[in-house]
């Protein structure tokens, strides 16, 4: 989803693929969509749009691959082509690997990188240095067993939050400063503890402060009983050890 004031507004989208390519098309192309939508990339078979970005001629382009390489470049080096077409070779991939995110290098924050048994890093973006479009890359990550593969990665700021869920349906909020800022070569900390399920997913909100809630012993016995059809006063259920599970990132970096 593209948040936009107007189709006119300049800009192009850049479209990024599970195999490596990269495309870019004018926004003032995707204006007269019809119900039935438009024609955004013309994909090859077994290939998948994994992520779409708004950028600027000057924006400067990242894409992670989930076995821990990226690779930085210039939007500008990849030419505005139309809607059907297929785009070119953003980074050139291991057999087994592919494309798990993109981010557009702006401002002063910092790349996240979480993987799926829980463990994540933050890396200082002049850690990525300029790059031909094309090639295989840099290390942004040192993947291994206990670690897992990349899941996903994005730009974040130390005023932000980090949401994690995991295929049990667990999800946890911590802020981004919580998170070490350590070099590309590393295994990061654990940020979400692997046992309770894989790491699936991850959404970057704005920080909001705890408000601490303070109640009578009137408001507090009003809030924990209630009374049942037979007219027994019953307490109501505390929260389950899950429901109380916090987002405080533990371990250590390697």
């Amino acid at each position: 989803m593209i948040p936009i004031e107007s189709f006119d507004q300049g800009g192009s989208l850049i479209m990024a693929t599970r195999n490596g390519l990269v495309k870019k098309t004018l926004l003032l192309d995707y204006q007269n969509i019809q119900k039935n939508g438009l024609i955004a990339i013309n994909l090859r078979e077994g290939d998948e749009l994994m992520g779409v970005k708004l950028a600027e001629e000057a924006s400067e382009v990242i894409l992670v691959t989930r076995r821990g390489m990226s690779i930085r470049f210039h939007a500008d080096t990849v030419r505005e082509t139309g809607r059907n077409t297929m785009g070119v070779r953003g980074i050139d991939l291991r057999d087994d690997d592919v494309v798990i995110g993109m981010v557009i290098a702006e401002g002063e924050g910092s790349m996240l990188v979480v993987t799926e048994n829980g463990f994540g890093k933050r890396s200082d973006l002049d850690d990525y240095r300029l790059q031909n479009r094309g090639g295989k890359g840099l290390i942004t990550y040192r993947v291994s067993h206990k670690t897992g593969l990349i899941v996903d990665c994005a730009l974040v700021s130390d005023e932000l939050d980090v949401l994690l869920i995991n295929d049990k349906g667990v999800i946890i909020r911590f802020s981004a400063s919580d998170i070490p800022t350590l070099g590309r070569n590393t295994q990061g900390v654990t940020l979400m503890r692997s046992r309770d399920g894989v790491v699936v997913d991850m959404a970057i909100v704005e920080h909001e402060d705890e408000e601490a809630e303070v109640e009578t012993e009137e408001e507090k016995e009003e809030t924990i009983v209630s009374e049942g059809a037979s007219g027994e006063v019953m307490p109501l259920l505390e929260a389950t050890d899950e429901a109380k599970t916090t987002a405080e990132p533990e371990g250590e970096s390697t």
